[in-house]
This record gives structure tokens, C-alpha cells and sequence, in this order.
């Protein structure tokens, strides 16, 4: 199963072609795609337009929709930041390490773009 990210929705909504959008144009017919609460809320929050939320709501809720937060995952999600910040990485958005930190934990691959989701591949395998 696939997570995508909302840097990826968010271009593929908006028409905008690039190896990302490519990538999720042609998974769309293959690959399970998983779509996270968090993701959707990122997505969502982004439409001025009620019709067009009303349309992304939608499609994106033919997928499989995850909750992404548990008590646990939170605190995996710190430990997890915090090592990388031992590391020198910064993590800029919580919502990313607890994205990320579900991915891992749950063995999905990630299609992001997003510069945040980088410290992260050292730990498990972004698409």
C-alpha cells in the first residue's frame, strides 16, 4: 500500500505534472493507495471553492482513509524526531514526523515532496 502526501495531492488537484503526479497518475489503476486522516486535512483545508472540496472529498475518499494518531504513535513520533535532531536534521512540522512515523510503523512507502519526509529515509523506505 502506498501513502501519498498532501505535497503530492495538492499538485496532482491543481494539474500540475511533474515525475510525483506522473508516479501517482500511473499507481492510481496498480497500487493500493492508503490516505491518511491527516493527509486528508491537509488536503481539504486547501479548497476555497465548496465545490471543488466537495470533489476532492470525494476522490479521495474512495481510498482506504487511516487514522494516523494514537497515543503510542505520538510518542514514537517524538522519539523519532528527537534522533534525527540529534542528528542535526530538523524536522520543521509535526504533522510530517507523525506521517512519517505511521509510514514506518506501518511498513508503507511514502510518495512525498517534501524536504521534511528526507531525514526520514535512513529509517525506512520513501518512494
Amino acid at each position: 500500500m502506498l501513502v501519498v502526501d498532501s505535497t503530492v495531492w495538492v499538485d496532482y488537484f491543481n494539474g500540475v505534472q511533474n515525475p510525483h503526479t506522473d508516479y501517482l497518475h500511473n499507481a492510481l489503476d496498480s497500487i493500493p493507495i492508503v490516505v491518511g486522516d491527516l493527509i486528508l486535512a491537509e488536503v481539504l483545508q486547501g479548497f476555497r471553492d465548496d465545490e471543488h472540496f466537495e470533489q476532492a472529498r470525494r476522490a479521495l475518499e474512495k481510498f482506504t482513509v487511516v487514522s494516523m494518531v494514537s497515543p503510542d504513535l505520538a510518542v514514537k513520533s517524538a522519539q523519532n524526531y528527537r534522533s534525527l535532531r540529534r542528528m542535526g536534521i530538523t524536522v520543521r512540522k509535526t504533522i510530517d514526523s507523525l506521517i512519517a512515523t505511521w509510514c514506518i510503523e506501518h511498513e508503507h512507502p511514502l510518495l512525498h515532496r517534501d524536504s521534511d519526509f528526507d531525514g526520514y529515509s535512513g529509517i525506512w523506505d520513501c518512494a
